[in-house]
């Protein structure tokens, strides 16, 4: 049975970024629960969702928060589940401030952490750590693979037959 992926955001104001997560677990099939708690506004409910969530079937957790996002660091403080931030980009600095705040993590707590505003890549990495003991999962993200290789040949040889052969 396939693990659930566990998506808190630190404000509804991240559900755009967010959704491209939950689009791209939606075609994958993938089961997930989306939640909104801040690191610094409801701390006791992220601990509790955090230390609770191995027991809930989840395999793996995302957390997008923006400016001093410390919701990654506080939801892989609370639980040994890989946990993998989306940093937001926000108006004051563009995101480098939670960018900084989501990798800058303490040896011992790790949070995985993908480009500002990366939910489709928070997704895939979440995927392919539920792959490694869900092989159906794997078969879907290699077959995506296939399937994205043979649209990037199709490109390439569009393109050079319109500018290789026009000398």
């Amino acid at each position: 049975m396939t693990k659930k992926v566990g998506i808190i955001m630190g404000s509804d104001s991240d559900l755009p970024i967010v959704e491209k997560a939950i689009n791209t677990l939606e075609e994958y099939q993938v089961p997930f629960e989306v939640h909104v708690f801040s690191a610094h506004r409801t701390p006791e409910e992220a601990r509790d969702f955090a230390c609770s969530a191995r027991e809930k079937g989840f395999g793996v957790l995302i957390a997008a928060a923006g400016m001093a996002a410390h919701l990654a660091g506080a939801i892989a403080a609370n639980t040994t589940l890989p946990v993998i931030g989306i940093p937001i980009k926000s108006a004051g600095l563009g995101g480098l401030d939670a960018l900084l705040s989501t990798v800058q993590m303490p040896s011992g707590i790790p949070v995985a952490t993908v480009a500002v505003d990366g939910g489709t890549n928070a997704a895939m990495l979440a995927l392919e750590i539920l792959s490694v003991y869900d092989c159906a999962v794997a078969e879907k993200l290699q077959s995506a693979r296939s399937a994205n290789r043979g649209k990037v040949l199709q490109k390439d040889k569009a393109v050079c037959e319109k500018y290789n052969n026009a000398k």
